[in-house]
């Protein structure tokens, strides 16, 4: 089996990854940072995404382990100090997975270059850097609304707890291979109207924004942001690709969910 270990630069976390960098030697790994089976990352979720968008042109042969040096992972199984425990059942492997959708994302730009493509695992969104965000909303090519507000967030079920769930959107179970469309401060008055509720959109369909021609647009797909050209077009749809997590150890997505924001202290 050949592994990736992919670390953020905390303290903890760098001294995590070479102890198990150690011991993957010594248990007769082979550590491969180009063309990894598993990558395993040291960090939290942020750490993740920044793997996920590093190793995307893998996805459908390798598998994520996280291992998290914070307070918080919604996407890490493993603690700090639970690397022995780890290696014993990466050596143990029979190549089973979790797998969670992924969005797709299409930028066509004004000065007609050819369209980008992206893969986000949480969410994208699209906001306006000075003024009002003023864009046509198509779902299934079909015009549903002229937005005007702040912004709109597209996530993925599993990125339905982050950014979108403090927007008051809902939260999706990965099995539902669906989009959530999230609304960021819409303005609504006898003037200008929007649906003001986040969206559930059925897989097949295509969501599009047509933004007016103001070029100040601040594009995000998960953490990484993207401004300077004026966007003539943004097409949002579920990838038919999917991140796999390994399954030993990987917590059930409502367990994931109440440890994350209830505790289990206040489950009883």
């Amino acid at each position: 089996m050949k592994i990736a270990i992919f670390a953020n630069d905390g303290r903890l976390s760098q001294i995590v990854s070479q102890r198990l960098r150690q011991k993957f030697k010594d248990t007769h790994f082979v550590l491969d940072d180009q063309n990894p089976d598993i990558v395993v990352t040291i960090g939290g979720d942020g750490t993740l995404l920044a793997a996920f968008h590093k190793y995307s042109a893998l996805l459908e042969t390798v598998r994520f382990v996280g291992v998290h040096t914070g307070h918080l992972g919604f996407y890490t199984d493993w603690r700090d100090d639970e690397i022995d425990d780890l290696v014993i059942s990466l050596q143990s492997d029979n190549g089973q997975s979790i797998s969670y959708p992924l969005l797709d994302v299409r930028v066509t730009y004004a000065d007609k270059q050819k369209p980008e493509n992206f893969l986000a695992l949480n969410e994208a969104t699209l906001k306006r850097w000075s003024a009002t965000m003023v864009t046509d909303v198509y779902i299934g090519g079909e015009l549903f609304e002229r937005f005007r507000g702040d912004g709109l967030c597209i996530s993925t079920p599993s990125g339905s707890t982050a950014y979108n769930k403090s927007l008051g959107g809902a939260v999706i179970h990965p099995n539902l291979k669906v989009l959530q469309v999230a609304e960021i401060s819409s303005i609504n008055n006898r003037v200008f109207r929007t649906l003001s509720s986040p969206m559930i959109i059925a897989p097949n369909d295509w969501v599009t924004l047509i933004p007016a021609r103001e070029s100040d647009y601040l594009l995000t797909v998960d953490q990484n942001s993207f401004h300077g050209k004026k966007i003539a077009q943004l097409r949002f749809k579920i990838s038919k690709k999917s991140i796999h997590f390994a399954k030993y150890r990987h917590m059930q997505f409502w367990q994931r969910v109440q440890d994350a924001f209830i505790g289990s202290e206040y489950a009883n």
